[in-house]
């Protein structure tokens, strides 16, 4: 069987439906730091308590239930735009007015009204995050998915880290509400996108019913060889990462006192330069190592570069560490992301993408949402340093597991490769 030949970086770039995935995936990342880093600048520098802002965390939730509703997405067309792009761009504008309303709240006076807006952005963010990874994975060939996966990488948190620096920035001279209008008009640019993407060569088949809809994407993942390991996996892999991040602005602000200024330069900026790096240079090393080498390199770097966030937390407030930890941090994060999101879509089928991904990413996004209020409990008892000490140990588990699954991962790699 001859295995097609993979595309360089270079030849990725001008083939429009990469160049679609890439845009795509940055308005996919525009709102998650509206529910994550953002919000949790925003309460910290109102002066809410450490507990509280972990329990607001759990906003984010309906990013971990989007499986929920994904058949739905599967089984229903909308009237225009065909079967993914339709979907994504209802979601947009109704992201685009959320984002907007979200910025008049004030979080001293209308926390429960700020909490249930955040809610639904959460929502709706998912919601578009379910069919633009179903059209990724509908679009991209198998020969081609680690550059997809860098490119969704590269776009996604590209535009988290840069929405979240910027709004905070804007935040910190100008207010709120001015910060979130910037966002809401970013939120809103990337509907031309969605106007200019092509469609897929082969978009899968619609369920003919809402019951194929549901239980025909589990059947189909279930099926497949070392699938209850990899779903494990799925959950492990970036656990101490998430704990690590998961009270990341309150961290930095009420435990280190960093100003909004210096979180936005210092710290998410240049989180967004090293994110560039690391998902590009890890999109290139996955195609030449592979699924199980890059994985297991990659997920030892996540844990050991949580020890930096320790040396902060003993050394204090110094900027200089402040953007060594974050850029280093960040940068192996995204090479890890980058085969992350490669071993997922390696997983799913065009027929029931949207539903079979939004499993998948439910599952692993599971601990960033969760490990918000455990943090939030776990900090005022062993504090800050000790803490970062806790998230490099919990990385363990997943990397002994990935270790056990080397064989069904290799030979997973090896299905894709024929595919070509």
């Amino acid at each position: 069987m001859t295995v097609a030949a993979k595309p360089t970086l270079l030849q990725a770039l001008g083939d429009k439906r990469m160049v679609a995935v890439l845009l795509l995936s940055f308005a996919s990342g525009l709102p998650f730091n509206l529910t994550g880093f953002t919000v949790q600048a925003w309460l910290a520098s109102t002066g809410l308590s450490i507990k509280t802002i972990g329990i607001f965390s759990l906003v984010a939730l309906p990013l971990n239930f989007k499986f929920l509703w994904a058949p739905l997405l599967d089984r229903y067309l909308p009237p225009f735009l065909g079967r993914r792009r339709g979907w994504i761009l209802i979601f947009q504008a109704c992201l685009t007015v959320c984002i907007a309303v979200m910025g008049f709240c004030s979080p001293t006076k209308e926390l429960y009204v700020l909490g249930a807006i955040t809610l639904f952005l959460a929502f709706l963010s998912a919601s578009q995050d379910i069919v633009i990874d179903a059209y990724r994975v509908d679009t991209i060939p198998a020969s081609e998915r680690a550059l997809a996966a860098a490119a969704t990488a590269f776009g996604y948190r590209t535009a988290a880290m840069l929405a979240g620096a910027a709004l905070v920035y804007i935040a910190a001279s100008v207010g709120w509400e001015l910060a979130f209008l910037a966002v809401a008009g970013l939120m809103a640019a990337t509907m031309l996108a969605t106007l200019w993407a092509p469609e897929p060569d082969a978009p899968g088949h619609a369920p003919r019913t809402l019951a194929d809809a549901v239980w025909h994407p589990l059947r189909a993942l279930l099926q497949q060889q070392g699938m209850w390991g990899f779903l494990v996996l799925i959950l492990l892999y970036k656990v101490g990462d998430a704990l690590a991040l998961s009270l990341y602005s309150t961290f930095m602000i009420k435990g280190i006192g960093f100003t909004l200024h210096q979180l936005s330069i210092a710290g998410k900026l240049n989180m967004t330069i090293s994110t560039m790096i690391g998902v590009t240079f890890g999109g290139w090393v996955y195609i030449r190592w592979g699924t199980f080498r890059s994985l297991l390199v990659f997920g030892i770097g996540q844990a050991l570069t949580n020890l930096l966030y320790m040396w902060l937390a003993l050394a204090g407030k110094k900027v200089w560490l402040l953007a060594l930890a974050t850029s280093l941090d960040t940068m192996i994060g995204g090479m890890g992301q980058a085969a992350f999101v490669a071993f997922l879509m390696s997983l799913c089928s065009a027929d029931f993408s949207a539903t079979q991904y939004a499993l998948l990413s439910a599952l692993a996004t599971l601990p960033r949402t969760v490990t918000g209020a455990i943090a939030g409990q776990l900090v005022p008892v062993i504090g800050w340093a000790n803490f970062f000490v806790v998230t490099c140990m919990v990385a363990v588990p997943g990397l002994i597991l990935l270790v056990i699954l080397r064989g069904p991962l290799n030979e997973l790699a090896a299905r894709e490769a024929a595919k070509g």
